[in-house]
């Protein structure tokens, strides 16, 4: 798989100075982590999830969580874990491309469960997301992993959504986010990369941000961001990828943009008015917050609606000068440090503070490409929405 694969190929020339590379579920760790993206949640009762998934995968998405805790009720767990075994099935009969397939689940139990009914399909699953983690909560979850992958002969991963009231709670925080660190420390190996859970954050105080504000207006909200970033998003070889939280808002009719993108995305006034499509679909706030997640340190993005998918993409994608900025800045004569005026004249490059910032961003060109130099984020949306 790929991001952008399901674009044509002549479109992907106008658009890529360098195109994203290929990867797949056996793809080295940080690679995968780095290439999540927009991972799209579905309540895993859908009784044509299996159709789901293919669709989907056929629009770009790369990445799924298939729910078994929040996004169901607690009566239906029974028949949605038989569900997932049907589809896993009818998904394995049909070969076709998937995404990377994980599990939300709600017991550590499920876990091994699941991969003894799941049988010679659990080959199609990545991992399992693993709910309100905490290190009491953690270990037996990552325990379990440890037997389940064991039993299924391959490597799974585990995602821990941070979402606990005690990680939210001042008295609490530090103990709690020192006892995580060194939790997925130690299991470093499985873990591919850490959840937010700012619904459950924003529960804890009852409340719920409006679709014209982001997380990062929501004060106590930005606080736990920031803290959990400071201790478990390091950039000096200790951190993990944490992903940006979701957005609960998303338009009435899923084929919103497609009366407008039936002409080339590349024509004049074309940007003004795709904005205006978004606006008026309440999807500004959305872009401003994915802004705001890389600003952050947050790389992906945990999304509930297929809608959210290409703006999450399209803005993952790095731009022609931040490319440039970031080679030069790597390049082996610039080892020794020093300061470099950027290839466009407009900053200061600073060798050995925009070290880290350059690896990141070089990791984000490897898996969702670098846009031309005359190509933004209106063009690549369209492009993504047009097909």
């Amino acid at each position: 798989m790929r991001h952008f694969g399901h674009i044509a190929a002549a479109a992907k020339d106008g658009l890529f100075f360098q195109e994203p590379c290929v990867f797949d579920a056996d793809s080295p760790s940080p690679l995968l982590s780095a290439a999540l993206g927009a991972t799209l949640y579905s309540p895993a009762t859908r009784p044509r999830l299996a159709d789901d998934i293919v669709k989907l995968a056929g629009r770009g998405v790369v990445s799924m969580v298939l729910c078994l805790e929040d996004s169901i009720d607690d009566c239906e767990v029974v028949g949605a874990e038989e569900n997932l075994v049907r589809q896993f099935a009818d998904l394995d009969a049909r070969g076709a491309d998937l995404p990377l397939l994980f599990i939300r689940v709600r017991e550590p139990g499920q876990i091994t469960d699941l991969v003894r009914r799941l049988g010679t399909t659990a080959r199609l699953l990545s991992g399992f997301v693993l709910p309100k983690f905490t290190r009491e909560r953690g270990v037996p979850f990552l325990e379990a992993l440890t037997r389940a992958e064991a039993a299924a002969g391959r490597r799974l991963f585990a995602m821990p959504v941070l979402e606990s009231p005690e990680l939210l709670h001042l008295e609490t925080r530090r103990e709690i986010l020192h006892a995580i660190a060194e939790t997925v420390d130690a299991h470093r190996d499985q873990v591919l990369a850490l959840r937010l859970g700012v619904t459950d954050f924003c529960s804890a105080y009852g409340l719920r941000r409006a679709p014209d504000m982001t997380a990062y207006d929501v004060g106590i909200v930005a606080g736990v961001i920031a803290d959990v970033v400071n201790v478990l998003g390091r950039a000096d070889g200790t951190g993990f990828t944490v992903t940006g939280p979701v957005w609960e808002y998303f338009p009435r009719q899923e084929r919103m943009f497609k009366p407008q993108l039936r002409r080339s995305p590349f024509q004049e006034n074309r940007a003004d008015e795709l904005r205006t499509a978004l606006i008026a679909h309440d999807l500004d706030g959305l872009l401003r917050e994915i802004e705001l997640d890389r600003a952050n340190g947050l790389l992906g993005k945990t999304c509930i609606h297929p809608s959210h998918v290409a703006p999450v993409h399209a803005l993952s994608v790095v731009s022609h000068e931040e490319f440039s900025d970031a080679q030069d800045i790597l390049r082996p004569e610039s080892n020794g440090g020093g300061v470099l005026r950027s290839a466009y004249t407009n900053k200061m490059n600073e060798v050995k503070p925009h070290r880290a910032w350059a690896e990141r961003t070089l990791l984000r060109a490897k898996v969702f490409g670098v846009a031309r130099e005359d190509v933004g984020f209106v063009d690549l949306l369209a492009a993504c929405l047009a097909e």
